[in-house]
């Protein structure tokens, strides 16, 4: 038997003013971003805002159907428009921020177990981390250099040889 103990190091700032400029203006895309969600049924409205290594930001926010599955989060949206609009153009970094009618959001929201999954198939197709910003409406921003960070057991093509 082996015990390993993994640990991870991530940056978490105190205010959005305390962001790199750079930064802050793709954290405020992703708040507008929020905006353009339908979420009738969650209530839940996240938005997302992907910069890619050509400087183009490409944003995604939650899609909601009646029939649960068939909706799509931000983060996916923003990510597949990127691999379609831009193929082959590397994901430099991802701001994701959430907000609910029915209560002030006051922790950054991660990314789903399915976002997580898309993210690192992109970080494994292009061969580099995407570094990930996540805020809630207000309190703390927490940056993550790598998909790897959250999901370090990620499931990958490897497996499908």
């Amino acid at each position: 038997m082996k015990k390993v103990k993994s640990v991870f190091e991530y940056i978490i700032f105190n205010s959005l003013n305390e962001l790199p400029i750079g930064n802050q203006e793709l954290m405020n895309t992703a708040v507008k971003a929020r905006e353009s969600a339908y979420a009738p049924y969650s209530n839940f409205k996240v938005g997302a805002a992907v910069l890619l290594e050509n400087g183009k930001v490409v944003i995604g926010s939650n899609q909601e159907n009646a029939s649960y599955p068939s909706g799509l989060c931000a983060e996916r949206v923003a990510i597949f428009q990127a691999g379609a609009l831009y193929p082959g153009v590397r994901i430099d970094s991802l701001a994701i921020t959430a907000t609910s009618v029915n209560y002030v959001v006051d922790r950054p929201a991660a990314p789903c177990g399915n976002c997580r999954q898309s993210i690192a198939e992109y970080e494994q197709k292009q061969k580099s981390s995407i570094s990930i910003f996540m805020m809630g409406e207000t309190g703390e921003i927490i940056k993550c250099n790598s998909l790897s960070d959250i999901l370090p057991f990620a499931f990958d093509n490897s497996f499908l040889k």
